[in-house]
C-alpha cells in the first residue's frame, strides 16, 4: 500500500496559505509519501499549482485532483498532462472528473447533462492525443475537426506518451463503471472500509466489460488523520464538514457523495442531514451525522486503532491510502504523517516479512 496527500481545496488562493502548503508537501516527500493531488472545485486551479509543486519536488507522484473536463477542451487538458508530465520527468498522474451541476452549470456556464458521457468522450480524445493519433472524433459531446468549419484534424507536436496515467473520481454507479473500465485508478471519496462493495461492486462491473480484474484499477482512498487517546472532540469536529458534503456538494436533487452515503450502509442519516442542511439548520445537520459515519471515514484514534483502520483499507484491496493529517501546527501534522507512513508501511508487508 503507497501513501498520499492532497494540497489545496475549495477555499485556496491565498499566498501565505499557498506557501505552506507547498512546504508540507516538500517535507512529505523526505518523509516517503508517494503521491500529492491538487485541488480544483472555485479556488486554485489543479494544473498551476501541480506546475508548481513539480519544479519544487524530487521524487513524489503528482496528479490532479481533479482537473473538471467541462473547463477544458479535451485536446487542452491533454496538451496540459503530457507538458506537465515531461516537465515532471515522469511523475504526472492526470485525474479527471466530472464535477456537479453546481460548478459546471453555475460557474462554467456548462451543461452538466450526461456528465459521464462526457467523461468518456474526453478520456478517449485525450488517449487518442496521448498516443499522437490525428484527433477525429464524433461524439455526442465532442466533434473534431468542427463540421463545417476551416478547421482540419491535428495531432499534437509533443511526442507521444501513451503511458500518462489517468485517474478518475466517480461517485455515481455508472460513473464509477466507466472507471472500472477504462482508468488506471479511483480516486474516492465518501468511502467506508465497511461498505466497500458500494463502490467496489461498480468498479468490478466496468473491470469486467474491459476484460480486466478489479486489482488493475490503483484504489486512492483515505481521510482525516490523528493519533489520540481521546478522539470524541475530534469526531464532533469533523461533523461540520461531512454535514458540508452531505447537504451541499451538489444541488438538492443531484448530490453524488450523499448518494454514496446512503448505498454504504447510512441512508437514514445521509437523507435527515441533508433535509436540514436545504432548510438552513446547519447546526442541527451537524449535529444529525452519526458517529459511526465519522469513524469509519477517518483514522481517529490511539495507535493501535489507527492501525486496524490501515488494516481495513488494506483489506478492502485499497492501494494508495490517502491521509489528511489534523494537527495545530505544520510539524504537528508532519509527526503524524511521518508516524502513518510508517505504520502503512509495516501493515503492508507480508506476514513474517
Amino acid at each position: 500500500m503507497r501513501t498520499a496527500i492532497g494540497a489545496g481545496g475549495a477555499a485556496s488562493g491565498g499566498k501565505r496559505d499557498f506557501e505552506r502548503a507547498v512546504d508540507f508537501v516538500v517535507e512529505a516527500e523526505k518523509l516517503g509519501v508517494d503521491q500529492v493531488w491538487t485541488a480544483e472545485a472555485w479556488g486554485f486551479d489543479a494544473v498551476s499549482t501541480a506546475a508548481y509543486l513539480a519544479a519544487r519536488t524530487a521524487r513524489i507522484a503528482i496528479g490532479t485532483g481533479i482537473m473538471q473536463v467541462s473547463a477544458r477542451a479535451p485536446s487542452m487538458t491533454a496538451m496540459t498532462a503530457m507538458s506537465l508530465a515531461s516537465l515532471s520527468g515522469g511523475r504526472f498522474v492526470l485525474g479527471l472528473g466530472a464535477s456537479g451541476p453546481q460548478v459546471v452549470e453555475g460557474l462554467q456556464g456548462e451543461s452538466f447533462r450526461r456528465p459521464v458521457t462526457r467523461l468518456r468522450e474526453a478520456i478517449e480524445i485525450v488517449r487518442m492525443a496521448f498516443r499522437g493519433e490525428k484527433l477525429v472524433y464524433r461524439g455526442e459531446h465532442y466533434r473534431l475537426p468542427r463540421p463545417g468549419g476551416e478547421g482540419k484534424a491535428l495531432r499534437l507536436a509533443q511526442p507521444p506518451d501513451p503511458g500518462i496515467p489517468i485517474y478518475l473520481a466517480t461517485l455515481s454507479p455508472r460513473g464509477l463503471e466507466l472507471t472500472g473500465e477504462l482508468a488506471d485508478g479511483w480516486l474516492g471519496t465518501s468511502f467506508t472500509p465497511e461498505h466497500a462493495e458500494a463502490h467496489l461492486a461498480h468498479l468490478r462491473c466496468g473491470a469486467r466489460k474491459a476484460g480486466r480484474e478489479l486489482a488493475e484499477i490503483a484504489l486512492c482512498v483515505g481521510g482525516p488523520l490523528a493519533v489520540t487517546d481521546d478522539p470524541e472532540l475530534l469526531i464532533r469536529a469533523a461533523k461540520p464538514r461531512l454535514a458540508f458534503t452531505l447537504g451541499a456538494m451538489g444541488s438538492a436533487r443531484t448530490n453524488f457523495y450523499n448518494a454514496a452515503y446512503r448505498r454504504g450502509g447510512f441512508e437514514d442519516a445521509a437523507c435527515e442531514v441533508q433535509q436540514l442542511w436545504l432548510a438552513g439548520k446547519r447546526e442541527e445537520a451537524a449535529r444529525a451525522v452519526p458517529d459511526a459515519m465519522v469513524e469509519r471515514s477517518c483514522l481517529l484514534g490511539p495507535e493501535a486503532h489507527v492501525r486496524e483502520r490501515i488494516r481495513r483499507y488494506r483489506d478492502a484491496g485499497v492501494g494508495v491510502l490517502r491521509l489528511e493529517p489534523l494537527g495545530e501546527t505544520a510539524a504537528e501534522r508532519l509527526d503524524t504523517l511521518g508516524r502513518a507512513v510508517e505504520w502503512v508501511r509495516e501493515e503492508s508487508r507480508p506476514p513474517g516479512s
